[in-house]
């Protein structure tokens, strides 16, 4: 018995689902502050009227309302076309608050249905205004400076650079200098430290002995070796 009351129950919704359809609405609709904007709510019925109610979803920082009714007043009001059937809610002058979800709350006792919806979008032109202004006004100079200024500028920056060139480079030679003069210091130095403890008397006399075997040569008289190692002989006692 519970199967069967579900069954019945089930072909009864989509009796009364197919006695509504539902029409394509326009998903999108971009509206610029304080103009005019109209939404459309279009479906067929077959049988019994629908009532139905404008309802509209919203985000306020992050967090989601709705879907709550429409407030109607002398700005938004609903209307109605008789040649396409659909059912208009017109905003005269949009503010930045009604960006939103607007659908139909189709409601009676077999139905219970939203319609596709459109979602409205309010934009500020100021925006668009300000970036056409700035692209069609020409660039303002923020400094206005003569040519002889400009000249007079362009000599000091390259005085600068120069400046900045020649500095360092004279830096470098000043401390390659005293390098190099620091080295002929040390030079001198060990030259000195080498011939310090030298005795002038003996390499005086070590130089007369490299001479005399100069003079006399490699190669020695046989006769005067004789005579001289006769006289000695002869002087001995």
């Amino acid at each position: 018995m519970a199967i069967a009351a579900i069954l019945v129950l089930c072909s009864f919704a989509v009796i009364t689902q197919s006695e509504v359809t539902l029409q394509a609405d326009v998903p999108y609709l971009r509206v610029s502050l304080s103009h005019r904007a109209v939404l459309e709510c279009c479906y067929n019925t077959s049988g019994k009227s629908v009532k139905h109610t404008w309802v509209k979803s919203f985000k306020v920082a992050k967090e989601s309302f709705g879907p709550l009714a429409v407030n109607f007043s002398e700005h938004v009001f609903e209307g109605f076309k008789t040649k396409s059937g659909c059912s208009t809610l017109t905003l005269r002058s949009v503010q930045l608050n009604d960006t939103g979800m607007y659908q139909c709350w189709l409601n009676s006792s077999d139905i219970r249905l939203f319609s596709h919806g459109t979602y409205l979008q309010v934009f500020s032109e100021c925006v668009h205004v300000c970036v056409s202004e700035m692209e069609s006004k020409p660039l303002e100079k923020t400094l206005n400076l003569s040519e002889s200024t400009k000249n007079k500028i362009l000599t000091a920056e390259g005085v600068l650079l120069l400046l900045c060139v020649l500095l360092p480079s004279t830096t470098l030679l000043c401390k390659s200098k005293k390098l190099h003069e620091l080295e002929k210091k040390k030079a001198r130095k060990e030259e000195d430290n080498i011939y310090q403890g030298l005795n002038l008397d003996d390499c005086c006399s070590t130089y007369d002995k490299i001479e005399r075997s100069k003079a006399h040569g490699p190669y020695q008289d046989v006769c005067n070796t004789m005579e001289d190692e006769e006289e000695i002989q002869l002087e001995q006692p």
